[in-house]
């Protein structure tokens, strides 16, 4: 059953004592967090709900698995475990993705991690999870555990992962990864390494005291395991997949510092393709449907056919046992998880009166189970009551008993779990759920032939200091009475969590089959911060995230500002249901969706690009500046730009208008340099509206079916004086791929492309454009390329520039005019400082009309390139080289060749990259290579 809250109950405990430490109040003590979606998935709902939650009340079993980044994990194991056996399962990730491509949505870098954080969400929604992240940006491919410490630093990382595991408490920790050289990435690496490491580190006192002085203690994990890996293993030795190199086969074992020199063996088979007949489908499908969230990778994938299907585990090492078991049936295997063995921490002689309340409380579960019945799981509703007072009582012993500090500490901590989930599978025994939403109640039945009619797009933001008016609606599905209290809403301001609003007066009973809709009026504080992300980083060679609220840390995201709590009366027990306050919007293809609603700024400036270059002989250059209104009604206001000296623009000051929320308008300011140098200029949009300056402003990042999220940068424009010549009046052509702004960079030249379509492709004479320029990937995202493929080589032949940058296996079919090999994926090169050689410094290409030296490479971003040739005809000419540290020598990363009468060039730099971010000598480059037609001295 998935949580009932965004955050693992123990994470509450994380955050008061980091405050209390702080002599802060405590701001989430006590309070579950409210899931951030308003429907629950099926298999949250009706009997599969109840039915899951007491799999979860008959154990105290508990799993943390330890990956690097979102679609790294095993969600199969993970939904078997989590639904199937009732396991308190958790995630860490150590990044959020940002890293990786994108073929949904234009967001890269730390846009593209908020996209995955999203996915990961509703992925691990499938799977029945808590969620958890790193501070750790991903930094790109590596290809190696050094380049991963080195980037992010080993006592860093490991911190974060002992102060989750100190957290959630976790009886055993898993990952997909051994810290191997199989794992296939360097940053799969520390995450192996990591949920090894964890077992000694988190036990250890001495081991980051300071999270001991916060209020955790340190904890002992039972046992570590990792997933088997599938490596290829000849007598060459076992392949790097990063690195494409053979290695000795030789896994290490970071718990006792020993090495074994074989594939690690399968301790546990993890039977994933098991079948549910209550959830009516395979854990491992159910995975899948989860994983399909997580389309930014790959545009989404097909679902899985049942079968039976294991997930193999290595146990690395135990507590459990006094030596190691060659075989288990399980994770948990030799470790006591009834419920009477929490009275276990407590020291024997002192056990006996817990144990008889934990049998008591253990055996009112088991009667709950032979009474569940999925046609009428109200049945269980009594002993849920009960179990869920005997639990309330067990929690009030404690508090008042003198029992030693760390035994009463562990006890708390699963019992407070305990009672979440009683909570939970109370209310869904009950039937009972609550919505919180703005603007108009929705329709709650049939309207005509067409159903229900949807409600207008409603704003999914409130400003400071606006009233807002939120419905809730309280439904008693089930068949039994229970009492409501609908209680004031709650405000999170990023510190506390409290009470806003007037709730109920008094208890409402209400009746199986009805409802209760009531209306809260509140006005937003004037001081409430706007939504946004609490992890930040001054550029993107920052590996590690400055965190705004440390009480934050580890979460995916902050709570959302508003929520509504109601507390429901069964039998003398009282518990809380509670609701992300929501937004309704309609969407062409998904109809009316629930968003949860953001405080935002009432006016939002965004510049575009962020960055770029100036150059030297430019008289003058445009500057968009986006404004967006919040503003609930028409708004004017005027906008300006901060300048270097001696710079103007044109116009001095615009004024921005607005009828309603929601508005933008895009104001084109004309800029005058004086005296360009070579060295960077900093420019800053100011937009002032009653009274009040903004400096800036946030895009909502994602796609339509994805949860948005607001992502915020200062309106400034970096830029940087560089000395480039491209050849006058050139006519470029577009092909885009899966995404990139390197379109938009080309305006630094004055150049605006066309974008081509597929009509375009196979139809139009390209003997109109000079160059076409084709996107990362396109091979991939435009199936009309691999179709007219002959049309550009004509188009080339006839004096046409056909520039291709990097492409996946799609393009490893020979689409130059000569041989190429791509060799599937291609090679990369992820040191983004590695030295390159230039292999002919009178190379026509680099030479006109810019010189091209090895100081062009110079502050380059995450990488040198993508998709590098593995090898090509002798007719292409290969004019530098370039490597990672101990890697072989890469040539493939440009090339080019007359044909006919034009020019065909591949170039994997990751341009897509530096462009956008203004590295200048990616503008050169780029600048000769559109210009290439023109350069007289290319035979």
């Amino acid at each position: 059953m998935r949580p009932n809250a965004l955050l693992h109950p123990a994470l509450s405990l994380l955050l008061t004592a980091t405050l209390v430490a702080q002599s802060a109040p405590p701001p989430l003590a006590g309070t579950a967090l409210p899931p951030a979606s308003a429907m629950p998935l099926p298999y949250d709902r009706g009997s599969a709900a109840v039915w899951q939650g007491l799999q979860k009340l008959r154990t105290r079993a508990s799993l943390l698995t330890v990956n690097a980044h979102p679609d790294d994990e095993d969600g199969a194991m993970m939904a078997y475990e989590a639904r199937g056996k009732g396991v308190d399962a958790s995630l860490f990730v150590l990044t959020r993705g940002e890293g990786g491509q994108n073929v949904m949505s234009g967001d890269y870098w730390d846009q593209l991690g908020l996209v995955r954080t999203q996915e990961l969400l509703a992925s691990t929604g499938y799977e029945g999870i808590h969620l958890y992240f790193g501070r750790f940006a991903d930094y790109g491919f590596s290809k190696t555990l050094e380049e991963a410490h080195k980037q992010w630093g080993h006592e860093t990382v490991l911190r974060d992962a002992v102060r989750i595991v100190r957290i959630l408490r976790p009886m055993v920790v898993t990952s997909s990864f051994n810290g191997n050289f199989a794992d296939g990435h360097g940053q799969h690496q520390v995450s192996g390494e990591m949920a090894q490491e964890v077992f000694n580190a988190a036990a250890d006192p001495n081991m980051f005291p300071e999270q001991i002085k916060e209020g955790l203690l340190p904890w002992k994990v039972q046992k570590v395991y990792a997933r088997v890996p599938f490596a290829r293993v000849t007598e060459k030795g076992i392949f790097d997949y990063a690195t494409t190199r053979w290695e000795p086969v030789v896994f290490h074992n970071y718990v006792n510092t020993t090495d074994i020199k074989t594939l690690p063996s399968v301790t546990v088979q993890v039977p994933v393709g098991d079948y549910s007949y209550v959830l009516a489908n395979n854990y491992s499908a159910i995975a899948r449907e989860g994983l399909a969230q997580q389309r930014s990778q790959n545009g989404g994938i097909g679902p899985a056919l049942p079968a039976p299907q294991n997930s193999a585990y290595h146990l690395w090492a135990t507590r459990a046992t006094t030596s190691m078991p060659e075989k288990e049936s399980d994770f948990f295997e030799g470790i006591d998880t009834t419920l009477p063995a929490i009275a276990d921490y407590l020291p024997a002689a002192e056990r006996n009166p817990w144990q008889q309340q934990l049998i008591r409380l253990a055996t009112t579960v088991a009667d709950a189970g032979t009474h569940f019945d999925p046609a009428d799981p109200g049945k269980v509703v009594p002993m849920l009551a009960k179990g869920l007072e005997q639990t309330n009582k067990l929690l009030a012993d404690l508090d008042a008993a003198k029992l030693p500090e760390e035994a009463a500490y562990n006890m708390k901590h699963e019992l407070r779990v305990k009672q979440q989930q009683f909570q939970t599978t109370l209310a869904a025994a009950l039937g009972i759920s609550l919505t919180a939403f703005t603007g108009r109640p929705p329709a709650t039945g049939p309207a005509g032939p067409g159903g229900p009619a949807g409600p207008s797009d409603l704003s999914q933001t409130a400003l400071p200091g606006q009233t807002v008016q939120v419905n809730l609606h309280v439904a008693n599905m089930g068949s039994q009475e229970v009492a409501v209290h609908v209680a004031p809403l709650n405000i999170y301001d990023g510190k506390t969590v409290r009470e806003i609003g007037e709730g109920a007066a008094e208890l409402e009973k209400l009746a199986g089959g009805k409802v209760i809709d009531r209306p809260i009026s509140i006005q937003v504080p004037e001081t409430e911060p706007y939504t946004k992300p609490y992890f930040t980083r001054s550029s993107l060679e920052q590996t590690v995230y400055d965190v705004q609220n440390p009480a934050a840390l580890a979460m995916p995201i902050e709570p959302y500002p508003l929520s509504a709590v109601i507390h429901v009366q069964y039998d003398g027990v009282t518990f809380p249901v509670a609701a992300t306050v929501q937004t309704q919007h309609r969407y062409l293809g998904y109809g009316t969706v629930y968003e949860p609603l953001l405080i935002a700024p009432a006016i939002s400036v965004t510049v575009s690009p962020h960055a770029g270059i100036v150059p030297m002989a430019a008289t003058s250059f445009t500057l968009n500046v986006n404004v967006r209104s919040n503003v609930k009604g028409p708004a004017k206001g005027e906008l300006m730009l901060n300048l270097p000296a001696g710079w103007t623009s044109s116009p001095a000051k615009a004024s921005f208008s607005a009828m309603r929320d929601g508005d933008e308008q895009s104001i084109s300011f004309q800029v005058t340099p004086k005296s360009v140098e070579t060295k960077a200029y900093t420019l800053t949009a100011v937009a002032t509206y009653n009274g009040k300056q903004y400096t800036d402003g946030y895009v909502t990042t994602g796609y339509t079916g994805l949860r948005p999220y607001p992502s915020y940068r200062d309106a400034a424009y970096r830029t940087t004086g560089t000395d480039v010549k491209i050849a006058p009046g050139l006519k470029v052509g577009y092909v885009t791929g899966t995404g990139d702004e390197v379109p938009q960079t080309l305006a630094d030249f004055g150049i605006h492309p066309t974008f081509l379509s597929p009509q375009d492709i196979a139809k139009t004479d390209l003997s109109a454009y000079d160059v076409i320029l084709l996107g990362i990937r396109s091979y991939a995202a435009r199936p009309e390329l691999r179709t007219f493929n002959n049309r550009l080589l004509d188009y080339v032949q006839q004096g046409g520039v056909v520039i291709s940058q990097y492409q996946t296996n799609e393009y490893d079919h020979n689409f130059g005019p000569y041989p190429i090999t791509l060799g599937g994926e291609g090679e990369r090169v992820v040191e983004e400082d590695c030295k390159v050689t230039i292999l002919d410094d009178k190379d026509p290409v680099l030479n006109w009309p810019n010189k091209i030296t090895t100081a062009d490479f110079d502050g380059w971003v995450e990488e040198r390139g993508h998709g590098f040739l593995q090898s090509w005809d002798a007719k292409y000419t290969a004019p530098t080289e370039m490597h990672d540290t101990q890697m072989d020598p890469q040539k493939g990363g440009l090339i080019y060749a007359r044909y006919g009468k034009g020019v065909y060039v591949y170039m994997a730099y990751a341009f897509f990259r530096q462009m956008p971010d203004g590295v200048p000598g990616s503008f050169r480059i780029m600048a000769n290579l559109l210009s290439v037609g023109k350069n007289k001295s290319l035979k």
